[in-house]
């Protein structure tokens, strides 16, 4: 080869190169170049002064290049360098995986070379380290991109599944071109027609007196309103009065309008703040609250109930009878599903309540039947009185509190001086035993079998006091 007329090459298609600039050429031609001996030793290492992150390599000369490799890249190096041997130069560059001291690692793909020394192979190396970092910025885009694309699509099946099963008439309309984006059913049927035709029409054209720039501009001039503006159009189709409260955003560089619309009457109605309050209350009250069909179902209870009867999920307990709760089974359901259904309401009713570890709770309930003709229903509210009991069985322990004497304690007081204590005290049990098996009785809507449970009796000793009081004849 020639250049102007003059060879500077001295020796076939390469230059002789002198021994002392060999190796820094070699080093600048690779990033990494090791002269391995026919038996696996390391004879030399030479390092791109370049390529700083090798490190000083020296420690490897004398040494065999299997213990610097990882585990896989052992096998595919000594079947090329047995191929070498052989006389096989491998054409097909060779990827190997280094470690040092078990500290770090890094690929480097190596061509096999002779160079005249009996059967040792100079390898010329180029780090994989930048390919492989850019592979994984690769990747780790690629999974980003991934995760992008799957939350897109999990915002947009919960916005279709809000929009499709939200109740009130929603549309979106952008500002730039004043059609609809978007609506849901709800806006198809209040402006009579469908969701499909509705998508991609103009906003006005649904309304009467109104071009597309003015109602773009009403709707604007009401989103910057103190309180929540509202703009009162009329439908062209369902001749309809409507109000729309506008809010307006910006999404992928543009503005858009969404629009609640709902008819003047619909508007026009007050919010049912009691119901919401007693909702809350329901949520949120201290006392235990439960609703059962007229049966003694469980329809639905708060969490206060949960808490007394130690169940951890809804599921555990609605649909269940509130007998599996009561201390006295079905004769209390009995009294608490029939007394409130005979005159509307119960105020107090003490029983206790069991749980489903057999926990025993004194608690005072009372019910109120409510009438719906779908769904009548009884509600519940259940008190623990458990440490009123335990306060009051202290004695000596509570304070002492003036209690100013009922009726029927006057009436006692009044016998005293006249008759003696013992005729006093028998009297006064007759009353009472009397007033209990009355109220007994009137309770269980005249079931013996249940008043008899109920006051701790034999049914036999039941009707004995039945007749004793004239009481039996009255609700045979």
């Amino acid at each position: 080869m020639t250049t102007n007329g003059n060879s500077f090459w001295s020796s076939g298609s390469v230059p002789l190169i002198e021994p002392e600039f060999l190796s820094s050429i070699i080093a600048a031609a690779s990033d990494i170049a090791i002269v391995v001996s026919a038996q696996g030793t390391i004879l030399s290492v030479v390092v791109n002064s370049f390529s700083e992150s090798f490190g000083n390599l020296k420690h490897w000369e004398g040494r065999a290049l299997t213990e610097f490799l990882t585990r896989e890249s052992i096998p595919k190096f000594e079947k090329a360098h047995e191929a070498y041997l052989l006389g096989e130069v491998p054409k097909k560059q060779l990827e190997l995986n280094h470690n040092d001291n078990a500290v770090w690692q890094y690929p480097v793909r190596y061509t096999f070379h002779r160079f005249g020394h009996e059967n040792a192979a100079l390898l010329l190396g180029r780090d994989l380290r930048p390919i492989a970092e850019t592979q994984q910025q690769l990747v780790q885009a690629q999974i980003a991109l991934e995760q992008g694309y799957e939350a897109r699509r999990e915002f947009d099946a919960r916005y279709r599944v809000l929009m499709a099963n939200v109740s009130q008439a929603v549309a979106f309309v952008s500002v730039q071109t004043g059609r609809v984006e978007d609506a849901n059913d709800a806006a198809a049927t209040l402006l009579g027609l469908s969701a499909d035709a509705l998508r991609g029409s103009s906003f006005a054209q649904h309304f009467n007196d109104r071009s597309n720039v003015e109602l773009t501009e009403s709707l604007m001039n009401a989103t910057l309103a103190e309180e929540e503006g509202r703009v009162t159009l009329n439908t062209t189709r369902t001749k309809t009065k409507i109000i729309v409260h506008p809010v307006v955003f910006r999404a992928g560089g543009q503005r858009v309008l969404m629009c609640r619309m709902a008819t003047e009457a619909r508007v026009s109605a007050a919010p049912d703040t009691a119901a919401d309050h007693a909702l809350a209350l329901f949520r949120s009250g201290s006392d235990a609250m439960l609703f059962m069909s007229p049966k003694g179902d469980i329809i639905s209870v708060n969490e206060s109930f949960l808490d007394l009867v130690g169940a951890a999920h809804l599921s555990d307990v609605v649909g269940r009878s509130l007998g599996d709760f009561l201390g006295r089974g079905q004769i209390d359901l009995s009294v608490l599903t029939e007394q409130p259904q005979r005159s509307g309401h119960m105020r107090i009713y003490s029983t206790r309540l069991v749980n489903d570890l057999g926990t025993r709770l004194a608690v005072e309930i009372s019910a109120t039947h409510l009438t719906d003709d779908e769904a009548p229903a009884i509600g519940c509210i259940i008190r623990d009185v458990s440490r009123t009991e335990t306060a009051r069985a202290g004695g000596g322990s509570a304070p002492m509190v003036a209690h100013v004497p009922t009726e029927p304690a006057r009436n006692v007081m009044d016998l005293v001086g006249s008759a003696s204590l013992k005729d006093i005290v028998a009297e006064t049990t007759d009353v009472v035993e009397k007033m209990c098996i009355e109220t007994a009785v009137e309770l269980t809507s005249n079931n013996r079998v249940a008043a008899a449970e109920m006051l701790g009796l034999s049914r036999q000793s039941l009707y004995v006091k039945l007749r004793k009081y004239g009481l039996l004849s009255r609700n045979g």
